[in-house]
């Protein structure tokens, strides 16, 4: 009985490797042209996408079709993230001047605007919710500090959050995803680039809140650093590199050991905006150059589809799993 358990374990290991390599991304046709950054999949139905020229899109049929509901007084935003809880509500915030959070509660046919500041130093990056109620929104640093904004209400009202992370000369954090700021049960985290790789943790439960860690990712220049981070089965996986010299493989992704950051054995091909946790040891990553996978907790990685995206996510109860990228590209990806 062990002897044939034993075997089985043997054929399972050395045949999912050649499964994760033989799964392909299904580009879906739609009318979109702009560059997707957010997204959100709420089931294995239901999921929304943002992102420039006031673009928003929401499909209720696991992303085969979509509709695309128009922001009115806002067409020429660039929405970078989204939250969305069901067919009906979501939460997008906007990047660049000004930077606005609007909310809607009947499917976007209405919109109403939750936030607004017109200084432009706010540039927003990405957008969380700790549950339905409680939520952040991460910002580039004002004042050498991190923007932090709060909300308690679903996004109704946002204000300060009491905790502003310490950035360091010339670091900030990359709207590239919307997953360069990320939430566990009892924390909010983000990664940062430019000047330095950090890993900044937001615990009330630690004493020395907040905590960063330096992150071994390519570093030192505005388009080098760590873009997104995910959590899954006590994983943390890192990714980033340089979006400017996207074919570059050397320090793109870090996996966690002994709670520390270190390089992947084999790394990704390229530059990564966005990692998913899908389950198990299994993450998957995207960016421009392609797409990658890792099955061992992220120690190795492989390509398995060239088509350029911005951001992968999974659904939150469910196991829908989407991509988004520039000139309107949805891809549908099933493990």
């Amino acid at each position: 009985m062990k002897v044939s358990y034993l075997i089985c374990l043997c054929i399972i290991s050395l045949l999912l490797p050649r499964v994760l390599t033989a799964q392909t991304i299904t580009l879906v046709n739609q009318s979109a042209t702009s560059s997707l950054r957010g997204l959100s999949v709420v089931d294995n139905n239901i999921a929304w996408v943002s992102g420039s020229k006031g673009t928003v899109g929401v499909t209720i049929d696991a992303g085969k079709t979509w509709n695309w509901p128009v922001v009115k007084g806002f067409e020429k935003a660039d929405f970078r993230d989204i939250e969305a809880f069901s067919d009906k509500e979501a939460v997008i915030v906007s990047s660049g001047t000004p930077a606005l959070i609007l909310k809607t509660i009947d499917g976007g046919i209405n919109w109403k605007l939750c936030y607004q500041n017109n200084d432009k130093a706010y540039f927003l990056d990405a957008l969380e919710f700790n549950g339905t109620k409680h939520g952040a929104v991460l910002g580039d640093p004002i004042n050498n500090k991190f923007l932090i904004l709060e909300t308690f209400d679903a996004g109704d009202t946002w204000a300060l959050a009491k905790t502003q992370p310490l950035a360091l000369p010339d670091e900030a954090a990359f709207a590239a995803s919307g997953t360069c700021f990320r939430r566990t049960k009892n924390t909010f985290s983000l990664v940062t680039g430019g000047s330095n790789a950090r890993l900044v943790t937001l615990d009330k439960n630690v004493k020395n809140n907040p905590v960063a860690v330096n992150i071994p990712i390519l570093h030192g220049k505005g388009s080098q650093g760590a873009f997104s981070i995910a959590y899954g089965n006590k994983k943390t996986i890192i990714v980033g590199g340089d979006y400017s010299k996207d074919n570059r493989i050397d320090s793109v992704a870090t996996y966690s050991i002994n709670s520390k950051p270190a390089l992947a054995i084999q790394q990704p091909a390229g530059f990564q905006s966005c990692v998913e946790y899908l389950n198990d040891d299994i993450f998957i990553a995207t960016g421009t150059p392609g797409s990658n996978i890792t099955s061992d907790g992220g120690k190795t990685w492989r390509k398995i589809d060239v088509t350029s995206y911005n951001v992968c996510r999974k659904a939150k109860r469910g196991n829908l799993i989407l991509f988004a990228g520039d000139r309107g590209r949805i891809g549908i990806f099933k493990l």
